[in-house]
């Protein structure tokens, strides 16, 4: 069975593994900076099954010591959010709404803060299949960072008004149906 838990110690090798085989896309980490950007988090949370960690999240919120630039932008720049430093689905569990599931945990924190959840995606070297992604889940960008050699797309995430759109599409669908069974009993 697939499940979202926190982060615990002994996932710090599989969390570090799984991070550097997505590099570039992500920054390098070794068992130390792996430690002390957990420490520095305010979430961090996993998603696994019988055969190990599927993927993992490490967000921050305003405040955190981090020095990292992309988060000191957002930091400078919104009042509230949660940021999302880096989000890795392994290989084998892509396209199984793993990350989905990651970023719904990460949009509940952001939705009880009343704010946005931001990240970043490289744009250069481009990593397309995290930009479509975002896109399907509503990001949008507000800002862009870098170099020729190394540039990002920085992103945010309503879920507020995401949330709500989902609930009114639900009650929507819900009372359709509910007409839709209504005629059919009507015609019988």
């Amino acid at each position: 069975m697939t499940t979202l838990r926190s982060f615990r110690s002994d996932d710090l090798a599989s969390l570090v593994a799984y991070n550097n085989a997505e590099l570039p896309h992500v920054s390098e980490l070794t068992p130390q900076t792996g430690e002390e950007l957990i420490e520095m988090a305010h979430d961090v949370a996993v998603v696994a099954d019988d055969s190990g960690i599927l993927g993992f999240v490490v967000a921050f919120v305003p405040g955190s010591a981090y020095h990292s630039l992309n988060y000191r932008w957002f930091d400078t720049s919104f009042d509230d959010f949660v940021y999302v430093d880096r989000i890795v689905v392994v290989p084998e569990a892509q396209g199984r709404g793993v990350g989905r599931m990651l970023y719904e945990h990460v949009g509940a924190l952001a939705a009880q803060r009343g704010c946005a959840v931001t990240c970043e995606v490289n744009v250069v070297p481009p990593n397309e299949p995290s930009m479509r992604f975002h896109e399907r889940l509503g990001f949008s960008e507000v800002g862009q960072l870098g170099t020729e050699q190394k540039r990002v797309a920085l992103l945010a995430w309503d879920v507020v008004t995401y949330r709500r759109d989902m609930k009114r599409r639900n009650t929507y669908q819900n009372i359709k149906a509910t007409d839709e069974n209504n005629a059919s009993d009507a015609a019988t």
